[in-house]
């Protein structure tokens, strides 16, 4: 048995806040992709805890009706995530409690295992993640036995988290690999953009999937099939962790770490251009590098909460859900079994390259900007 499952742990969304930068609405009954924020956390927290529970301090009800035990805060005037780290303290007979915010839908299906792995192997009180650049607080994994040094900390009138964190041996749980999964909105517009359509001149086109059902391996098996019609492929892949492609010790890269925001190498075979991000890039900040001249048809790796058409690939042996049902831009399946689909949509066979490569010809004879 993995140690860390030996632990009972509470996992806790936390929607207690005010919604002040998102005008006073409650963040966490925002609809996003048909179902409220808060629904996309529950689905993915709920499979990696003994119990789930939601703080919150309005609109009680509505939050009930999700399935689950709603605490309020038991300390009044909106304190902030600590006040709901507290009252969910008090409300647990588990080891621990496992926060997460009701804002950020895409939820590392590690979280459980990664924080309490660290947290056991350094012996510490409590672990917090990091996505590579900064720490993410409010996903932390922390022992119930701190319920009274927290309260004493809260009655001193202190309300900052990291604060409270540095009295304590904290783990920090290396995420960078997942920075995605810390996603969130703060505004209306923020929940507006990500439901905007991805505009692009070039036919567009992505494949969405699970871990190790074959994107890759399919992507290099149709380009060439795609090659032998004529037709131009780039393809944009989304990195989920930090990557290189200047070797250390080079020029391009001795330039880069002196400071260089954008570093340009060209020769006769290859162009590449490095540039520090802050951020993860949206899609369509990606589509405009592309040479429209010379390509026709854009694949796309990743991206998977961007609104563009996708072909979902999907094994059934994997024992993973399918996709289709909660993302509307996903205009085809391709399984290696026949599927009983909800809704009509086409379906291709995993396996045979040439009818995939022959449906990607009709989408891009049918494309339209």
């Amino acid at each position: 048995m993995n140690i860390s499952q030996t632990y009972s742990v509470t996992g806790i969304i936390l929607a207690g806040g005010q919604g002040q930068r998102m005008g006073g609405l409650d963040k966490g009954l925002i609809d996003y992709q048909h179902q409220p924020l808060i629904k996309h956390v529950i689905t993915s927290l709920s499979k990696q805890v003994d119990k789930l529970m939601i703080n919150a301090n309005r609109n009680i009800e509505r939050y009930q009706s999700f399935g689950h035990p709603v605490i309020e805060d038991s300390l009044s005037g909106f304190c902030g995530p600590l006040a709901g780290m507290y009252s969910a303290m008090q409300a647990s007979d588990t080891d621990y409690i496992l926060t997460a915010p009701c804002d950020s839908p895409t939820v590392s299906n590690q979280l459980r295992q990664r924080m309490m792995e660290v947290l056991l192997k350094e012996q510490a009180d409590i672990a917090v993640a990091h996505d590579g650049k900064r720490l993410q607080p409010v996903f932390s994994l922390i022992p119930c036995r701190l319920q009274n040094d927290l309260k004493d900390y809260l009655q001193q009138g202190d309300r900052k988290i990291d604060l409270w964190f540095k009295r304590h041996k904290l783990a920090v749980v290396d995420f960078s690999d997942q920075v995605n999964s810390f996603n969130n909105f703060n505004s209306p517009q923020d929940i507006v953009e990500s439901s905007q359509p991805v505009k692009s001149k070039i036919p567009l086109i992505g494949f969405s999937a699970f871990s190790g059902t074959g994107k890759t391996t399919l992507l290099t098996q149709l380009i060439p099939a795609l090659s032998a019609k004529g037709i131009e492929v780039a393809v944009i892949k989304h990195a989920h962790h930090q990557f290189e492609v200047d070797v250390p010790g080079k020029d391009s890269y001795r330039i880069r770490q002196a400071g260089s925001q954008q570093t340009l190498v060209a020769s006769s075979r290859l162009l590449a251009l490095m540039q520090t991000m802050k951020q993860d890039p949206k899609l369509a900040e990606l589509i405009p590098r592309i040479n429209s001249e010379t390509v026709d048809l854009i694949l796309v790796e990743g991206f998977k909460q961007e609104q563009f058409a996708k072909i979902e690939l999907h094994r059934p042996n994997l024992g993973k859900p399918l996709l289709y049902t909660k993302d509307d831009t996903i205009i085809a399946i391709a399984s290696d079994l026949p599927l009983e689909l909800e809704r009509k949509i086409e379906q291709l066979d995993i396996n045979d390259i040439t009818a995939i490569a022959d449906y990607l010809e009709l989408f891009i004879e049918n494309w339209t900007p």
